[in-house]
């Protein structure tokens, strides 16, 4: 993944996926938005609970993410539901499917963010779920990553 850049607008992220998922893999991928679907984002109102990519059709789509209807967009408004289709290379989407078919992982949208040029991207990660233990031992070792550096400051 490209290095993050400082005029990188976030506009809603999905924190419980790495603590549900392991993140194997992630890639960009651009959305196919409506008017006002774009107006509302840039006021930032996204929620990606909930939400997956499912292949359909040879094609990728968003589901489940919600983006709330803009309030000034009278009759034209979307629908906050509704699948939103996903823009990627050929050889990026032919590996996706292949994972998602073959080896059982699922596609999970990790943030939606505008990019430097302004353009709407989502950051797709490809995910296999964690089981309890899994997660238990993440929370562990992420305490104590913190204890840690609580007792580095603190030695001085």
């Amino acid at each position: 993944m490209a290095q993050r850049q400082a005029s990188e607008r976030v506009v809603a992220q999905n924190r419980k996926a790495r603590h549900n998922y392991t993140i194997e893999d992630s890639l960009e991928a651009g959305i196919v938005l409506t008017g006002s679907e774009v107006k509302s984002l840039r006021a930032g109102r996204a929620s990606l609970v909930d939400s997956y990519a499912r292949p359909q059709a040879g094609e990728l789509y968003l589901v489940n993410a919600h983006i709330p209807e803009y309030p000034n967009a009278g009759r034209f408004n979307h629908e906050p539901l509704r699948p939103r289709k996903l823009l990627l290379k050929k050889r990026e989407m032919a590996r996706m499917f292949g994972a998602v078919q073959r080896d059982g992982a699922t596609l999970v949208p990790l943030k939606i963010y505008f990019n430097p040029r302004g353009i709407a991207k989502l950051e797709l990660g490809l995910a296999r779920g964690k089981k309890q233990y899994d997660k238990r031992e993440s929370e562990k070792h992420r305490d104590w990553q913190r204890q840690r550096g609580r007792l580095m400051r603190a030695k001085g």
